[in-house]
């Protein structure tokens, strides 16, 4: 398991794609699986059309909607962000599989794999762990 460090500015959708397909690359695995893990509560993990910048900002547009920074949650043990975050977290979980075949992530054309942060900014990790079922041929 590999174990990454990031730094967050603000709430919000930040891409781990090319990262993660470096870790892939590297790694030598013709075919199997990368599994990325977010060890935070306040945060989470989605794979989404990176198409379109716009198209992100209605995704952040619509989980804020769906799920307001209101100050009557019953949980206040940080803040009213803090409880919001915990709930968005859950909506969007905190991991992903991606098949890997032929030494690739098996990804859509449009899709990428992003860090969705909901109570930044913060110091932020991610794991991702490989499961290989073969090796690339040299």
């Amino acid at each position: 398991m590999v174990t990454y460090s990031l730094e967050t500015t603000k709430s919000g959708l930040l891409e781990i794609t090319e990262k993660i397909t470096e870790i892939v690359r590297k790694s030598g695995i013709k075919s199997g699986l990368v599994q990325i893990f977010i060890p935070h509560s306040t945060a989470g993990i989605v794979i989404i059309s990176r198409m379109d910048a716009l198209g992100l900002t209605d995704i952040e547009d619509e989980i804020n909607r769906l799920i307001p920074t209101r100050i009557d949650f019953k949980h206040q043990f940080d803040t009213p962000a803090d409880a919001a975050g915990h709930i968005k977290s859950a909506l969007t979980g905190v991991s992903i599989s991606v098949p890997i075949e032929d030494g690739s992530m098996q990804l859509g054309a449009s899709q990428g794999i992003f860090f969705f942060e909901f109570d930044g900014p913060r110091q932020r990790q991610f794991h991702v762990q490989l499961m290989s079922s073969g090796l690339r041929e040299e």
